[in-house]
């Protein structure tokens, strides 16, 4: 089973590899845009991407592990209800109502 690097040996890595930042990014950074997309309509949002998320905010205490909890399964169930963010309409399919004359 594959380990996980922590932060001073990705810290490392970087300094004694050139060039290796631009290929190696944070999972949670990649959720992080990956969730971006989604938001935006451009892209789905995966559970694997919404517990990166999750796990990435208990481990640094910006929420607890109960509301992380209730977080996810909230989120996992609406992706599989096939629930997401509202699609916007593109701005073109908008038309302007057409206003009604009043009878005299």
């Amino acid at each position: 089973m594959p380990t996980e690097l922590g932060g001073s040996q990705i810290s490392s890595l970087l300094e004694a590899l050139p060039g290796i930042a631009s290929v190696l990014r944070s999972p949670v950074a990649d959720a992080l845009i990956k969730a971006m997309r989604a938001a935006a309509g451009l892209a789905e949002l995966t559970p694997e991407d919404v517990e990166e998320l999750i796990r990435y905010a208990v481990r640094r205490g910006l929420i607890g592990a109960d509301e992380g909890d209730r977080v996810l399964s909230e989120v996992q169930d609406a992706l599989r209800a096939g629930g997401g963010p509202p699609r916007r309409k593109a701005a073109s399919a908008k038309k302007p109502k057409a206003k009604k004359k009043a009878k005299r």
